[in-house]
């Protein structure tokens, strides 16, 4: 009899109830695990490589618990808590960075086709790390973006390594890289420490992501890593997800294999659509990215398309549609995707392009702008103020402009281009 939490003792509509357990004895506690939970981790370890922890609350829990381990070894080195980051970093570093008072240096590209996508090379880095006045104790970078694009993470982790510099990674969309033919998975490339959103990827259900640690940096802050997840998660978490995780380490045990057969195929539909004319976006191979202007659509007009197909696209915007593929597709999935891009008729294509992304003008650090004093307006009468929160949903939930950065005429173009007509700014002083 069940006379503990939840409510539902087992039973009710959905079918599951008897599945959703809780901190009960023999069931292990996630933050404390000593029992089964600990075992599954131990074996999501022995599969990636490298110590591997366990997040029902996704890839976000994973990147604040990552940023405080950050923050932990800045103190342990003497240093001040300074990250540098690619612009395109999820909204979800940018409330960890406020609650953490984290310094960031933002890193922009020299050039690129889309706030979403900040491709860096080893050279930049080098460049900036060479000339920076104070020197980051870590580089924080997402790779892959959310356009599909993988960053150059074995020449940038030896150039932060040089610099004596830990490298950190947003891989929430490459759970899977682990599984290639040659591994791409961050750790294997040498980033010291990465989050995995293993719902986005692989059979796991929402909320279910790792947290790694290259047996360096386990060395480093691997003692704090449990204390890290556990003061950004619930002290409630999910039994289904992470029931979830525990199978999904049954399921790659030839998830390889499963894999290395799906990516030929999905290399000849990706050049069968080139093929047609479809203008292919990034390197990821599990991304399907298509700029569509060319061919003649909006992405969001495309997106439509699709849906009276019955296909529903991970994202869309003015210039690209994203759709994930994944291992759970098979060929006749694939030909009915083909079939809906053949029945799609090209048109002129279209030649205005997004404004272009220009860093703005920093007011206050992230932290004094989040947690000041606000009100909500609409985006044409912000003009001269401070952002206070994030403007953007998600997906994508990457910011066009920073919390404390002045909003120009420039950033409300941007904002009208990608149909954010609201802002959350800092209020006036009285």
């Amino acid at each position: 009899m069940r006379l503990h939490m939840p409510g539902h003792k087992g039973e009710g509509p959905l079918g599951i109830e008897q599945l959703d357990l809780t901190e009960i004895c023999g069931a292990d506690s996630l933050y404390e695990a000593d029992g089964i939970i600990a075992k599954s981790e131990a074996n999501a370890s022995e599969i990636f490589g490298c110590k591997t922890y366990y997040s029902t609350e996704g890839s976000s829990q994973c990147i604040r618990a990552m940023l405080y381990l950050l923050v932990q070894y800045a103190k342990e080195m003497g240093k001040k808590p300074i990250v540098a980051a690619g612009r395109n970093a999820h909204k979800t570093f940018l409330t960890a960075a406020a609650l953490l008072d984290v310094d960031v240096q933002w890193l922009y590209p020299k050039s690129s086709a889309s706030y979403l996508s900040c491709n860096l090379s080893s050279q930049e880095l080098d460049e900036y790390l060479k000339n920076t006045m104070e020197k980051p104790v870590a580089l924080y970078l997402t790779s892959p973006d959310y356009l599909g694009m993988i960053a150059d993470i074995e020449g940038i982790a030896e150039v932060c390594h040089r610099h004596g510099v830990l490298l950190a990674v947003d891989n929430a969309h490459g759970a899977y890289l682990r599984f290639l033919p040659k591994s791409m998975h961050p750790i294997c490339l040498g980033a010291d420490i990465c989050c995995d959103s293993a719902h986005k990827t692989l059979p796991v259900l929402t909320g279910g992501a790792y947290l790694h640690l290259s047996p360096s940096a386990e060395k480093a802050v691997g003692a704090q890593a449990k204390n890290a997840l556990m003061i950004f998660g619930s002290t409630s978490p999910s039994y289904l997800v992470l029931q979830s995780l525990d199978m999904a380490n049954v399921y790659l045990t030839d998830y390889a294999a499963r894999l290395g057969g799906l990516l030929q195929k999905i290399e000849e539909f990706k050049q069968r659509l080139r093929e047609r004319g479809y203008l292919l976006h990034g390197n990821e191979p599990l991304k399907l990215t298509i700029s569509t202007k060319p061919y003649g659509y909006t992405g969001n007009d495309f997106a439509s398309l699709l849906r009276k197909e019955k296909i529903e696209p991970e994202f869309a915007d003015p210039d690209y549609v994203v759709l994930m593929l994944s291992a759970s597709m098979n060929g006749e999935m694939l030909d009915r995707l083909y079939k809906a891009f053949c029945g799609i008729v090209p048109l002129p294509p279209i030649l205005f392009e997004p404004p272009a992304f220009v860093s703005g003008e920093k007011v206050t650090s992230i932290r004094e702008a989040m947690l000041a004093p606000s009100e909500l307006l609409l985006a044409k009468e912000c003009v001269g103020r401070v952002l206070a929160l994030p403007t953007v949903g998600c997906p994508p939930a990457v910011p066009i402009l920073v919390c404390g950065e002045r909003i120009d005429e420039h950033a409300i173009e941007c904002f009208k281009y990608y149909g954010i007509d609201k802002c959350c700014v800092v209020k006036h002083e009285k």
